[in-house]
């Protein structure tokens, strides 16, 4: 059974002014444009493209470094896991570095520092859940005064002149607009759990401000603080509306909580990128799940907007339309990444649509005007949760089209199987877990099994923060993606939180108990009295964390011998014609990992690239998918580090490499100054520090 579109989308009074739209002519999203890099996504449709094609298959690998800078004087210690896209406007470059979030302005030509600026917190900063530079900030004109616009790890709002970083008096208390008040809310200004990672969204003159929580795979009580969305004054700071993502009595969707678990729950924020139609006056939101990333016992009912696509009318906030992608979830496929707008012909029909990338591996599309599905999603049976308290959602949406762009559920075929010796071990490890389909639910964890429900995608995803990007001539999304297994475990640990059940593995009762985690947002291999949820089963060495492993939470991976349980490739590209909701090509993304290339168990094995796992963002532009890779390897040259590598757009052929002496772990962006093309990469690494790296090609016009 399908849902029905009068269940899930809003009533048609609200959007009769809308559904002129779609009688229009259909106006291609454009991309970034004039050379520049305005806003996180490119633009406000999230495209990441740009139409700039200096930059080539013929010459990629000719690329040279133009400038860097590196972020380490940006905080008081330098930062690992530096994930921000700078934005590029009038020939400057803005973005945020450093363990404090600092913000700071480069000449985009040079990488000369023209000015930074930061806010000291003390313990409000260190007791944020979202720390470290976060993934960038916002401009804004009016065509006289420009603004940068960001959000410290504390919670708090900063705009500061763009040409000089000094803060802006008339916003909010000099320059400050406390996010922890005016929230509909009360919590601790210190302690109080929400932050945002994402950048603010500016439209117009208004401020778009999400909200984010500590990973959530064992929190410490079913009550948090509520995620909820607001918008600003961005003259000002002035609070214009606030949209409930757990709506109140009297509002749509207040119904599907059961009991008044609508009052205490919290979480349910929008820890991703917003995407804003600035001409229909839409804000689209993707919306996290509530309190609890694995257990649902405390807040019964589907649970809206938990895991929900929710448009908003961007002048007063009022819902338009939503669809729940996941009923009442507890596998932790919050929905991670900006809705990406394209307008796409459906057998002759123009639609304005939205894709909406998922952990899940699904790509969710919509007409953005209605909210009505471009293809059917169905509503289909999935297997019940047989865990104490827990009631899951007879039915979850399957999408028809496009397909699935990675491995969803696992079986038997998913395994390892380079040599029959390894595949027989691995069949051994999983004997001692639950395997099943995509919506197979977590199992209370048992030493002698099940440990676990094993799943594909894992909390990485699928898609994460860092989406795809779309082609708005072609109408080809290219999304990256890691493949492999999460472990689904519940364990009681009254000790360490009210929740009936947090992520865990069980002890195995013959070894001595493992030493407590810190923190609410600890692995699942110290919580509860669990033991490290990686043990192999019988006693054995633990299995190394899976690369990039954890998502916005979740556990580390299992391993054969020290290689990943399941088949390669572990990171891809895909490219999907949307028009057709049809694969074009899939290429498998990043140098085979050194340790597979060199395992005593493969010699003599002719083992194709496997692709590394990564949070990765690509970039499209004329005629190319740009990405960098996650994770070191030794390249053939000898140092370590990874490749910034080009493919042709068409075919997924890669045409072109550049070395880069570390890992990229934030989303590329391109410009053009001055007759030249740079393409700008936020590279950091296990001992290597946050640095942005530019290149351009050598010579000067």
């Amino acid at each position: 059974m399908r849902q029905t579109f009068c269940r899930l989308v809003a009533r048609l009074a609200p959007l009769a002014c809308l559904l002129l739209w779609t009688t229009m002519p259909v106006k291609g999203q454009l991309g970034a444009k004039n050379g520049e890099w305005r806003t996180y996504g490119g633009d406000l449709g999230s495209t990441r493209y740009a139409p700039l094609d200096q930059i080539n298959a013929g010459n990629f690998s000719k690329l040279q470094v133009a400038w860097r800078f590196k972020t380490d004087n940006l905080g008081p210690r330098p930062e690992f896991n530096y994930q921000s896209t700078p934005l590029m406007v009038n020939g400057s470059i803005y973005s945020t570095g450093g363990t404090r979030r600092a913000v700071f302005a480069l000449d985009a030509a040079t990488g000369e520092l023209k000015w930074v600026h930061s806010v000291d917190e003390g313990k409000r900063g260190e007791a944020a859940p979202r720390q470290l530079s976060g993934r960038g900030l916002s401009y804004w004109t009016d065509g006289r005064e420009e603004r940068i616009v960001y959000v410290t790890p504390g919670y708090q709002m900063v705009a500061v002149d763009a040409k000089t970083g000094a803060a802006i008096p008339g916003f909010g208390n000099n320059g400050i607009v406390d996010l922890k008040l005016e929230d509909d809310q009360e919590m601790d200004l210190i302690a109080g759990e929400v932050g945002l990672h994402a950048a603010p969204v500016v439209v117009g003159n208004t401020v778009i401000i999400g909200a984010a929580h500590l990973p959530g795979g064992a929190p410490k009580s079913p009550k948090n603080e509520k995620g909820f969305v607001r918008g600003y004054d961005v003259r000002t700071g002035k609070r214009l509306w606030i949209f409930h993502t757990i709506p109140r009595p009297g509002e749509v969707g207040n119904e599907t909580w059961e009991g008044d678990a609508w009052a205490y729950t919290g979480n349910t924020g929008v820890w991703g990128q917003i995407t804003v139609d600035e001409e229909l006056g839409i804000v689209y939101l993707p919306v996290e799940l509530p309190t609890g990333d694995y257990y649902g016992g405390h807040r019964p009912g589907n649970g809206l907007f938990g895991e929900s696509l929710v448009a908003l009318d961007l002048k007063t906030g009022k819902r338009l339309w939503h669809f729940q992608l996941v009923h009442h979830g507890i596998w932790d496929m919050d929905i991670p990444c900006a809705p990406i707008l394209v307008d796409i012909t459906v057998n002759g029909r123009p639609i304005k649509a939205i894709a909406q990338p998922t952990k899940q591996a699904w790509v969710y599309m919509f007409d953005r005007v209605t909210g009505q599905p471009i293809w059917p999603i169905d509503e289909r049976p999935v297997p019940q949760s047989d865990v104490p308290g827990e009631k899951t959602s007879p039915t979850q949406p399957f999408v028809t089209k496009p397909p699935a762009f990675d491995r969803q559920g696992v079986s038997v075929d998913d395994l390892i199987d380079f040599t029959p010796q390894l595949r027989a071990e691995a069949l051994r490890l999983v004997s001692k877990y639950k395997i099943g389909p995509i919506f197979t639910p977590p199992v209370v964890s048992k030493w002698e099994g099940p440990l676990a429900t094993l799943m594909m995608p894992t909390s990485t995803g699928g898609a994460n923060w860092q989406g795809g990007a779309v082609d708005p001539e072609t109408k080809i999304l290219y999304i990256f993606s890691n493949t492999g297994i999460t472990q689904l475990g519940l364990v009681a640990a009254p000790d360490r939180s009210k929740m009936n059940y947090i992520q865990g593995i069980a002890r195995n009762p013959a070894q001595p108990p493992a030493p407590a985690a810190a923190g609410a947002g600890a692995s699942a291999a110290a919580v509860g009295g669990a033991a490290p949820a990686a043990a192999a089963p019988g006693g054995g060495a633990p299995a190394a964390p899976a690369a990039g492993g954890g998502g916005e939470g979740g556990g580390p991976g299992l391993t054969v011998q020290g290689l990943p349980l399941v088949k390669p490739p572990y990171g891809r590209i895909t490219a999907i014609d949307l028009n057709k909701g049809e694969i074009v090509w899939q290429i498998a993304h990043g140098e085979t990992p050194d340790n597979i290339k060199t395992h005593p168990a493969l010699k003599g094995l002719d083992i194709p690239r496997t692709g590394r796992q990564g949070r990765i963002g690509v970039l499209a532009t004329k005629t190319l998918v740009i990405a960098g890779e996650g994770g070191f390897f030794t390249t053939p040259s000898g140092p370590r580090g990874a490749m910034l590598r080009a493919y042709d757009k068409a075919t997924g052929l890669e045409v072109g490499a550049v070395y880069m002496p570390a890992p990229q772990t934030g989303s590329p962006m391109t410009y053009m100054l001055n007759g030249k093309q740079y393409i700008v990469v936020p590279i950091s690494g296990n001992g290597y520090s946050g640095e942005l790296l530019a290149f351009k090609l050598p010579g000067e016009r």
